[in-house]
């Protein structure tokens, strides 16, 4: 069938939106009507490693209806609203113990994974589009999945608004709720507050956690972050953040998550959190943090990393939906919406940190 995508041709030009034409599913595949894709800072990291096998066809934030199925598929119908989320065998040793993110088969299948048998899914006027990305290359209005990451969840909601729980929401959160586990004494220092911070913030206010401290350069998402009840939300650029953040939290945050990836910023996050405090970092940077063994070890601390939230998604999406409805995870606060045609603008825009989460509409 042919459809409209949003195409990289390459990593310094601006998207394009052309023409495709999509492989009706194979016996173990989902067609899915897309109606909302959340642009995430992986997309970008992917685009911008670039790579000689082009167009590339991102996206894996999608959400929408299924539209067929193939013969092999069970649990996911025709009809069905489904968020679409990261692609695990459901065998290995990790996804046996609930911990999918961690599939020995994950860059295998999430990383442009191809068909078996190699038969293109996606081609533009001819030629190949690297696509299945995350198993679905949802920067399209059609999307071919699988069950392991397809995740039914109520027809009243909107897909703009559950679609970025595939991975950035999802990501955020469940570092909090999964990981760092803060009780109503905690303090928690968030760096950070794009999609993935501002969900972790959204999740320690969910916790009712006696302090949330945020450290984010714009102003934009410092003045909401504080709109949303953060204690505190700081500027790097001016504070001096590591004794800024102790002093705000009676001697150190309890809990900390960074999602800048950047070195720099996890070594201050350790040096923030006060004996026995935990760190969780979850941006994919480079380098090495200049972290005090010492400050480690004898301070009781731990630092450690989390990949999408250590979210079993089929539980945890639907957890999340749960929060939203009972009003006590506002993500529709963090989401501004755009056509798929302008998401050039919608790229601008969460550059200079006006927007928070843009999510695409088809």
């Amino acid at each position: 069938m042919t459809t409209t995508a949003v195409l990289s041709r390459d990593p310094a030009a601006p998207f394009t939106v052309e023409a495709v034409e999509i492989d009706a599913p194979r016996d173990d595949e989902i067609l899915v009507r897309v109606q909302a894709t959340g642009i995430c800072h992986t997309d970008l990291i992917t685009r911008a490693a670039g790579g000689a096998d082009h167009p590339v066809l991102l996206g894996h934030e999608g959400a929408g209806v299924v539209e067929t199925v193939g013969a092999a598929v069970t649990g996911v119908r025709p009809g069905d609203r489904v968020v679409l989320t990261f692609r695990h065998c459901g065998t290995c040793r990790n996804c046996r113990a609930a911990r999918p993110a961690y599939c020995v088969r994950a860059m295998e299948l999430n990383q442009f994974g191809a068909r078996t048998d190699r038969t293109r899914r996606v081609t533009v006027a001819g030629t190949p589009v690297r696509d299945g990305f995350f198993g679905q290359s949802s920067f399209a209005a059609y999307a071919l999945t699988t069950v392991d990451n397809t995740v039914v969840v109520d027809t009243e909601v909107d897909p703009a608004v559950v679609a970025p729980l595939g991975c950035g929401f999802l990501t955020g959160a469940g570092a909090v709720l999964n990981v760092l586990r803060p009780d109503r004494d905690a303090r928690v220092a968030i760096y950070g507050a794009g999609a993935v911070g501002m969900a972790g913030v959204l999740a320690a206010l969910a916790c009712e956690v006696a302090e949330v401290v945020v450290i984010e350069p714009s102003p934009f998402r410092r003045a909401l972050a504080r709109e949303l009840g953060a204690t505190a939300a700081l500027d790097p650029a001016v504070e001096d953040i590591v004794p800024a953040v102790r002093e705000l939290t009676d001697g150190g945050a309890t809990h900390a998550l960074d999602t800048t990836g950047s070195a720099k910023v996890l070594a201050a996050a350790a040096a923030g959190v006060a004996i026995g405090g935990t760190v969780v970092a979850v941006g994919l940077g480079a380098g090495v943090p200049p972290i005090d063994l010492r400050d480690i070890v004898l301070g009781g601390k731990v630092v450690r990393g989390c990949l999408e939230g250590d979210a079993v998604p089929a539980t945890f999406i639907p957890q999340l939906l749960d929060l939203h409805a009972a009003g006590r995870f506002p993500i529709d606060r963090l989401i501004t919406t755009y056509p798929h045609t302008d998401i050039n603008l919608a790229l601008a825009q969460q550059r200079d940190g006006t927007v928070v989460k843009p999510v695409l509409t088809w």
